[in-house]
């Protein structure tokens, strides 16, 4: 005898055959040849459909034997398995199964029902469709454990899966396609005889006769079928049950019925009042019945939206999504619609077990109806927005605790933000930005010039931001494109961004949005992150690299910022013949020659040409009476990329604060010209003891300035730009994007103009402050006027020793009577003048001091703690406070909060 592997696949058949039916190979003659036809057949059904119907089937069976806990077990398992790829064709599988469920022994067997339940979905001629079968140790489990051997995945379930588990079969016993089979009496079939009554139900007697008795194949005769016609009332008028469910499912798809109609006025269905109805039918009728409503709410939303193009991407994915469910929700209606027409057909009254009824209607579509109700909450919910903020309702009306409602909304927020995510990744890896409907949170501004891009043709909606993107998420994705789209046309820069970062997969399907948002801190966190450091340091790099900014920040500091001690010490030594002259005779070639003989000479030639050529002259605004010092200015020429973090508002506040410090450093300057002027005329002016009280009170005033000036130059240089500097510089270095570095630098810039009294606040204090600096000029000025006025003096009296030194040496009298009492009266004049220069320099010492004590008083009522600290420093030895009774209880105020602190 031949070995298995050894034997024709006709052989194997027929003995397979032979197997099942427990036949002779005579006796199964015309199996043997149906099943060639089977084997030899390439019709495919639709899978999806039957696989459908299949499932609803098993779930009833099973509910039917009140194994509802195995019914629930199996949707599950079911909906696992639909969501991996191992079968392919499962609809055959799970038919296997159900075929395999039946006991051939109990009289109530209905192996033909499944045929008549599924004559609509299979085709017409089901002898040629395939016959599947599982791997043969699957076909030994027992009832329980072929239910629960489907294992997978949880998937999502639509609008059907929910409420059909309990779906009752349609068919009686008496509407059998199929005959029981003569062993069904009998022994406990094998398994060969429970497959071979899992053939289909066009397999009829006749399909078993022996081949002589059987017709010739060709197209099924269709036979006539006898409809028995309802009533719809009975003889007293009242309605049957009957009509109403037809009713009801035409309500389930929000057309009026016979009898359930809609209320326009009332906004509901409801039965005409006349209408002869026991009450219990009625109410629940009138609780079926809204679920029409609920269709009819989320179509007109449908319909309404899904025409309509201003609604964007993430509108018609939201109704695609509630499009999906009400497809799945037709579905189970095709179901119910078609046992209905089973029932009409073969006259099946109402109070057979397996029959419709409004009570099995209301169980039934129980989980349907929770479903639409959150459909049209949803609907609800979500009127009036689009595009992120449409997303942000679906999400927040997710928050649930119900499993399934939780599940339904996932679902559809999966579909709404794959456009929102393709926005995304198109933006964070391309710097493309194509919101036709402006649904992005990233807006984008076309009017604004290329010198603003990175400040103003770029934002956040903040409206649009979906609510499960952070702020901060939101903030980086909007740098990512900014930056792409900066290093592109203000940079020049033509590296592809695929370059600066690779892409990542993109959310492509609904499938990959649902696990990006799944993990919304963990990949899709890394995605953003990943996007954001590489295009941030790329450009931190260009920008360093190829445009100098730190070094354009350090040259600031030297130069506007008066940090280049020797070059500024000479240019002011330069400039001073210049500056001393009237503002309107000046000349801005005259003052740029000097500024470049300043550089020459100083270590600023050392530096970097391209700060060099930046570094220019510019005279400000003439007002009447200004001079020089008053109009003159450094500027320092930005542009290009450079110009985002050095703007022009930067740029004015940088002007400010360098006439203050010049103005300052003109101070210091003065008062050094003051010292040498008492320094070199003390030795010579010592033979006039009439001037040593004004000296003396020249010197004491002197000493008051330059200990104020000091002062102030020490705490302007070290405790506000200094500190203010290194503080910048470390930030700039711990930089992660171009944001941070402006956000820094405007951090110092408007520290240094709080604290060098620039702003509004310190408007009062930097009056005082400019009133020290005119008294300092004027005290210069009367100082000059009495070295002017002494050394013309000491210049006549010794001409006039110096003469009559000569005439004695000639052997003549050293002077006449008339000359020495004419050097006595101008000596005389002279000495006249001192009160008046001493009166003087007493009325500019008192204003001087008041004006110190003004400002020492609103330095210790200063919010700010260094400029509290600074008038102690001014008034070290407390000399003002003792003259002013004011700056006493404020500094005694003061003490009491430090100490109190401490």
């Amino acid at each position: 005898m031949a070995t298995l592997d050894q034997k024709s696949p006709n052989v194997l058949l027929q003995s397979l055959c032979c197997r099942i039916t427990g036949k002779s190979e005579a006796e199964v003659a015309h199996q043997f040849q149906y099943a060639v036809r089977v084997i030899g057949n390439n019709y495919a059904p639709t899978f999806e459909r039957d696989e459908f119907l299949v499932s609803e089937k098993i779930k009833k069976e099973l509910v039917k034997q009140r194994r509802e806990a195995d019914a629930a077990l199996f949707s599950e398992l079911h909906r696992k398995l639909q969501t991996q790829g191992v079968l392919k064709h499962r609809w055959a599988v799970l038919y296997l199964l159900l075929i395999l469920s039946e006991d051939p022994r109990k009289p109530s067997s209905r192996v033909g029902n499944y045929g008549g339940l599924f004559a609509q979905a299979l085709p017409r001629d089901a002898h040629s469709t395939p016959f599947y079968c599982t791997r043969p140790q699957s076909l030994s489990l027992g009832h329980g454990e072929r239910t629960a051997a489907l294992v997978g995945s949880v998937g999502t379930s639509g609008i059907s899966s929910l409420g059909v588990y309990t779906l009752n079969g349609p068919t009686p016993q008496s509407l059998l396609g199929g005959q029981v089979p003569p062993s069904a009496a009998g022994a406990a079939p094998t398994l060969g005889s429970r497959l071979a009554w899992a053939l289909p139900i066009s397999s009829s007697p006749s399909a078993l006769a022996p081949p002589s008795a059987r017709l010739p194949l060709g197209p099924p005769v269709p036979t006539a079928r006898v409809i028995r016609p309802r009533q719809d009332a009975d003889l007293t008028g009242e309605v049957h049950e009957a009509a109403l469910v037809r009713d009801i499912l035409y309500v389930f798809q929000g057309i009026d019925g016979k009898f359930i109609k809609m209320n326009v006025q009332e906004n509901c269905y409801k039965i005409d009042s006349k209408v002869v109805l026991c009450k219990s039918l009625r109410d629940t009728s009138s609780r079926l019945a809204e679920l029409g409503w609920l269709h009819n709410k989320v179509r007109k939303y449908t319909d309404a939206r899904s025409l309509d193009r201003a609604f964007g991407l993430v509108g018609q994915s939201f109704c695609a999504a509630l499009h999906q469910e009400l497809k799945e929700y037709y579905r189970l209606l095709s179901v119910l619609h078609s046992q209905l027409q089973v029932e009409d057909e073969h006259g099946v009254t109402m109070c057979t077990e397996s029959s419709l009824t409004l009570r099995r209607l209301l169980v039934w579509m129980y989980d349907p109806k929770v479903r639409l109700k959150t459909l049209a909450a949803l609907v609800d919910f979500c009127q009036g927005r689009k595009g992120g903020e449409l997303a942000s309702a679906v999400h927040a009306y997710g928050k649930t605790g119900d499993p399934q409602m939780r599940a339904l909304v996932q679902h559809i927020l999966c579909l709404v933000s794959h456009p929102i995510l393709n926005f995304l990744y198109r933006w964070i890896y391309d710097g493309e930005l194509e919101d036709t409907y402006h649904e992005f949170f990233v807006a984008s501004d076309p009017n604004v010039k290329t010198d603003r891009l990175w400040h103003d043709k770029y934002s956040l909606r903040k409206s649009m931001i979906p609510s499960f993107i952070t702020m901060d998420q939101a903030r980086k994705v909007l740098l990512i494109g900014k930056s792409i789209n900066f290093l592109h046309q203000v940079c020049h820069d033509r590296t592809p961004p695929g370059k600066i970062t690779p892409a990542s997969k993109p959310a492509d399907t609904p499938k990959d949005a649902a696990e990006l948002l799944s993990d919304l801190e963990g990949a899709f966190q890394e995605k953003i992150d990943a996007a954001y450091f590489d295009t941030s340091k790329y450009l931190l790099d260009v920008l360093n690299r190829n445009y100098l900014l730190l070094e354009h920040l350090q040259a600031m500091r030297r130069y506007l910022l008066l940090g280049q001690g020797d070059f500024i010490r000479h240019l002011m030594d330069l400039l001073k013949p210049e500056l001393a002259r009237p503002a309107t005779t000046l000349y801005q070639h005259n003052l740029t020659g000097i500024l470049e003989t300043a550089i020459r000479a100083t270590n600023a030639q050392y530096d970097n040409a391209e700060i060099l050529k930046r570094l220019d002259v510019r005279l400000l605004e003439v007002s009447p009476g200004d001079t020089g010092w008053d109009v003159f200015s450094l500027d320092y020429h930005v542009d290009g990329p450079i110009a985002t973090v050095f703007t022009r508002e930067c740029m004015g506040h940088y002007l400010r604060v360098f006439n203050f410090l010049w103005r300052a450093k003109r101070m210091e300057y003065t008062l050094t010209d003051i010292w040498k002027g008492q320094m070199c005329n003390a030795k010579l002016l010592k033979t006039m003891p009439e001037l040593s009280g004004v000296l003396h009170q020249c010197h004491i005033l002197a000493s008051e300035m330059v200990h104020f000036i000091h002062q102030m130059q020490y705490y302007i240089t070290f405790e506000v730009l200094e500190c203010s500097r290194d503080e910048l510089w470390n930030k700039v270095q711990q930089a992660q994007d171009l944001d941070h570095i402006i956000a820094a630098h405007e951090v110092f810039l408007d520290t240094i103009i709080s604290r060098c009294l620039l702003d509004n606040n310190s408007r009062s204090l930097l009056n005082q402050l400019r009133a020290i600096f005119d008294q300092i000029i004027e005290f210069q000025n009367a100082q000059d006027s009495l070295y002017r006025s002494a050394l013309e003096e000491l210049a006549l009296r010794l001409q006039y020793e110096e003469k009559k030194r000569q005439r004695e040496e000639e052997g003549e009298w050293g002077v006449t009577a008339e000359q020495e009492a004419e050097e006595k009266r101008r000596v005389q004049e002279f000495q006249g003048t001192i009160p008046k220069m001493r009166s003087q320099l007493q009325i500019l010492t008192h204003f001087y001091q008041s004006i110190v004590q003004q400002f020492l008083v609103l330095l210790t009522t200063s919010p700010d703690e260094s400029l509290r600290f600074l008038s102690f420093r001014l008034d070290f030895n407390e000399h003002y406070r003792a003259r002013e009774p004011r700056l006493r209880a404020s500094i005694g105020a003061t003490r009491g909060r430090r100490l109190s602190y401490i």
